[in-house]
């Protein structure tokens, strides 16, 4: 996912201290990103673009980095005094994610043999606050990590940032696919497509049912049967009360599913769709000559999330495409992650929580077991009808969810820490899950979320924490608010308060 991008390190001089102190701004520079690159902690390869000395040269930089489609973002680092007014061109023609690195070659002062050359040359604390007093200046958005190169933590910082540089640029690609629309009077999924796309770059399009279907005709027994068998292999078999005939026939046409949306996405370019259980065709399943699903297509949106691809149920292509980006951020770190729906409460103490779970679409990246294919009735939507899904229970452990909401002047990001914990046995429930307790405690968490008009939809990851989010957030200049440990209902009601008065007068004064 990462080993085709890169992202352009800076480094910033200038002409006063000679070409000798050039040669060393080179050679130093290089040796830190070849330290950086080596240490596993940036999964996107940093590449050294040169040494900044004049306006015109941060200008093109800046724009090179603009066009090159494997760039997602800029590194910039002071190794000397570099005058800020250079880089004003320059900054202002950046379109990419920026990275401010508040750093230093050496690591302790030679006390016994400092002077001023060494001074000159080693004067990051000098540069570095110049060139940031710009960015402020000029309220450029941007990512600041002071420390050594050589600090782990500094490093790691450097990783979320890229790896998240790499979800915006990806999700300046993603095409959404709507089968159907969004859930009729449903307030949360719906929104304003057009700002979505130009402020996050998501594009989102209805796409029919009914040409959806047309695919699923033209798969054939063969190639269904092909992928059945491969199901046999990643997942327990459990025939339970539809019988072993009505079991393999609801297998099979989810398989058909699987592969006609499959089709589709790759026919159409896209990489995040919606399913709608009030829209799924208008061929009435009792006739005889009925081709089409006999269901949400549960287990194919499993399936297809599991591989990256953006899911939201019920037309919310909002959670749809953060998905995505999770997804993008996700790549090569441990637990996984899913889309997730708030269900049913558990009010038990200080271990109150909430169920998690969909009508069938939970991604088994996050199952604690191998998944089992089981084949049920499910009693809502258009057809109330037998069909396939995965079963499991999530890992535990903590997580963050994320939802992204429309709210009329803006785009509001909300994340919230839980702690995923192990449910009980639902015997009857047979379903994705996952148990969580919302932080700090449930009756805190669920009201911060209800306050900041989150969703009943989630993007959810063990991995991804609010660092990534903040600088997702950071990167397309939409507002981020975080519900935590430290939330208290008090501050955080103060803090929506002072962040609406702050976009009413953005917007006032624009």
């Amino acid at each position: 996912m990462f080993e085709n991008l890169e992202v352009w390190w800076l480094s910033g001089t200038q002409l006063l201290y000679g070409e000798q102190v050039l040669g060393q701004v080179d050679e130093h520079s290089n040796i830190m990103i070849d330290g950086i690159n080596k240490s596993g902690n940036v999964p996107v390869k940093i590449v050294y673009k040169g040494t900044v000395k004049s306006a015109q040269e941060a200008e093109k930089l800046m724009k090179d980095a603009n066009s090159a489609e494997n760039c997602v973002g800029v590194i910039t680092w002071m190794h000397t005094f570099s005058p800020a007014k250079m880089w004003i061109k320059g900054l202002q023609a950046l379109q990419k994610p920026m990275l401010h690195f508040h750093t230093q070659f050496n690591t302790e002062i030679p006390w016994n043999e400092i002077d001023m050359d060494f001074m000159n040359l080693n004067q990051s604390a000098h540069g570095d606050i110049e060139f940031g007093h710009a960015c402020t200046r000029m309220r450029v958005n941007r990512k600041v990590v002071a420390g050594h190169w050589t600090n782990e933590d500094c490093q790691k910082k450097i990783g979320v940032w890229a790896r998240t540089a790499a979800a915006v640029a990806d999700a300046k690609n993603v095409r959404c696919l709507m089968f159907g629309m969004n859930m009729n009077n449903v307030c949360v999924t719906d929104g304003d497509r057009a700002e979505f796309e130009q402020r996050l770059g998501y594009h989102v399009d209805y796409y029919p049912v009914s040409s959806l279907m047309n695919y699923f005709k033209q798969v054939t027994d063969a190639e269904a049967d092909a992928l059945v068998e491969q199901y046999k292999k990643e997942y327990t078999i459990k025939i339970d009360e539809s019988g072993e005939e009505v079991y393999w026939e609801k297998v099979k046409n989810a398989a058909k599913a699987e592969i006609a949306i499959r089709r589709v996405l790759a026919d159409e370019g896209a990489t995040a769709f919606t399913t709608n259980f009030d829209d799924l065709g208008d061929a009435d399943i009792d006739s005889p000559n009925f081709c089409g699903f006999d269901q949400i297509p549960g287990l194919a949106s499993q399936r297809l999330m599991a591989e990256g691809y953006g899911f939201g149920a019920e037309g919310d292509w909002k959670t749809a495409c953060l998905y995505r980006s999770l997804w993008i951020m996700n790549q090569g770190l441990a637990k996984g992650c899913s889309f997730l729906e708030d269900y049913t409460l558990n009010f038990a103490g200080d271990q109150s929580s909430c169920l998690q779970s969909h009508m069938l679409e939970v991604t088994p990246l996050i199952a604690v077991d191998k998944p089992t294919l089981e084949v049920h009735f499910l009693g809502i939507g258009i057809r109330k009808q037998m069909t396939a899904r995965l079963v499991f229970t999530s890992k535990t452990g903590m997580g963050v969810k994320a939802t992204v909401v429309d709210l009329g002047n803006r785009f509001r990001l909300i994340t919230q820490e839980v702690e995923c914990i192990e449910p009980k046995p639902m015997p009857n429930l047979p379903v994705a899950s996952a148990l969580w307790i919302p932080q700090p405690t449930f009756e805190i968490g669920a009201a911060a979320w209800i306050l900041a008009g989150g969703t009943h939809h989630s993007a959810f990851s063990y991995d991804i924490t609010e660092e990534y989010w903040e600088d997702f957030a950071e990167m397309t200049g939409i507002e981020y608010v975080a519900i935590n440990k430290n939330t208290t209902i008090p501050e955080f009601k103060k803090e929506l308060r002072n962040n609406e008065i702050y976009y009413m007068l953005n917007k006032a004064l624009r």
